[in-house]
């Protein structure tokens, strides 16, 4: 009989586990993290079709295209039909592409799947659907994780945010998305776990006694809350689970906005709009690397030759068209991690005409992140209400995700529940540990 495992599909690491004889082992699927455990939740498509997942996509990318040649030639697309007054006639449609580009790099997977209007991408000369992204993606994750424990997986829970959508019918429907792509990677059978309801399976398994938790599962793409009467199956009672589209993408987007464009012209660019617009466009992973084109290269040197903040639109330039934005938001990632443990970092590039430096404090941080506090607050009292508890009558708050860490948020835990309460579990590994649970004792 094949095994069962746990995979938290996450928004930026992902991870496997698996139960076997009482005990919870997670996988170390990426020898080249430094965790190994964690598996970064990108993915790199090349041109002939190869794919690659983790560090090894990363180290594929920079290798690929940072700072490499292109080459821009016009390509046909297809035809239309063109249709005015008594006039009929089919035109050609053409489009400008780099003929030189090896790969495409992409993140955020989890997140395409609950995105509205979002139908999927091309990629060279085939169409992704998130569906497929996410079957690739987790078809590579099966395939280690098999490497690792020498015999084939067969069966999965798959851990899934509280809500991918508000609305029931979206909601359902990337679950099945999320369904038939574990099923196209390879598994026979599917099943899935809210994933703060997982960690509190996993911290479950350290009680001696009953209680009373609230799970603050607070990672890349959600936060996601679970209110549970744990301590073993006989006392285990889920009371009321919530969530929110806020985390810590959401944050990095902030950072960038409020405090990073100002180095790639924002304030001295007035009245061009095409410009604005590009400089609108870095705190988006994925909307900047399709500014490469001979347009907007032209648009550029034109402004730059003008005396238009000319330092400040090569580092755009740069930014754009030497593939560094990768290189620029991991970053400013580490600049957040960063002020969870010291009250100011700076942040640095050297590369290709940027030259950025800037000390950002702590406070800053948490100025930038005020907006989110509320919506933070508001899901942990509406679930709270919705359970049928008090904040006194909660045993113990656990945390677990990347963001659990920021101390903006700690605080408010604090707070609301006693900072004696507010207990630390694995941030990336408890979500996949207690869905390895979930999967051996269903």
């Amino acid at each position: 009989m094949s095994l069962s495992a746990g995979i938290d599909f996450g928004t930026s690491n992902s991870g496997v586990a698996v139960y076997r004889d009482g005990q919870v082992s997670l996988l170390p699927l990426d020898k080249d993290n430094v965790q190994p455990e964690v598996v970064k939740t990108v993915l790199y498509l090349t041109r002939d079709g190869d794919a690659s997942i983790g560090q090894e996509a990363i180290a594929r990318y920079y290798r690929d295209n940072v700072n490499r040649q292109r080459r821009f030639v016009r390509q046909w697309a297809g035809e239309i039909d063109v249709v005015g007054g008594d006039m009929y006639f089919v035109r050609d449609v053409f489009v400008i592409v780099d003929e030189l580009k090896p790969g495409r790099l992409l993140q955020y997977i989890k997140t395409a799947l609950r995105k509205d209007g979002y139908g999927g991408t091309r990629v060279f000369d085939r169409f992704y659907t998130p569906g497929d992204l996410a079957s690739i993606y987790l078809a590579d994750l099966k395939r280690r994780a098999e490497q690792a424990l020498g015999e084939p997986l067969g069966a999965v829970t798959l851990g899934r945010p509280v809500h991918f959508s508000q609305n029931p019918q979206k909601d359902a429907a990337a679950e099945e998305t999320l369904r038939s792509a574990a099923l196209q990677a390879g598994f026979e059978q599917v099943s899935f776990e809210l994933e703060p309801v997982a960690a509190a399976l996993f911290y479950e398994q350290r009680l001696t006694s009953p209680q009373n938790v609230l799970v603050f599962d607070f990672g890349g793409g959600t936060l996601d809350i679970a209110v549970m009467r744990l301590g073993g199956k006989q006392a285990r009672q889920a009371l009321a689970s919530g969530g929110v589209d806020v985390a810590g993408s959401d944050f990095d987007r902030a950072i960038i906005q409020r405090r990073m464009l100002p180095h790639f012209g924002m304030g001295l660019v007035k009245h061009q709009p095409e410009l604005l617009e590009m400089i609108e466009a870095v705190p988006d992973w994925m909307a900047l690397p399709e500014l490469a084109t001979p347009l907007n290269r032209n648009l550029l040197q034109k402004a730059i030759r003008a005396g238009v903040a000319p330092v400040r639109l090569k580092a755009l330039q740069s930014l754009i068209y030497n593939d560094l934005a990768f290189t620029f938001y991991n970053r400013v990632e580490a600049l957040k991690i960063a002020l969870s443990e010291v009250g100011a970092a700076q942040i640095s590039m050297d590369d290709k005409d940027i030259a950025l430096w800037d000390l950002y404090t702590r406070h800053q941080l948490e100025n930038d992140l005020a907006p989110f506090l509320q919506q933070v607050q508001d899901v942990i009292e509406q679930t709270l209400a919705a359970s049928g508890l008090s904040a006194g009558e909660v045993d113990a708050v656990v945390k677990t995700g990347g963001s659990s860490k920021i101390p903006l948020f700690n605080g408010l835990l604090a707070g609301i529940f006693g900072a004696e309460k507010v207990k630390e579990s694995d941030a990336f590994g408890s979500v996949a540990a207690g869905l390895a649970i979930r999967a051996a004792n269903g």
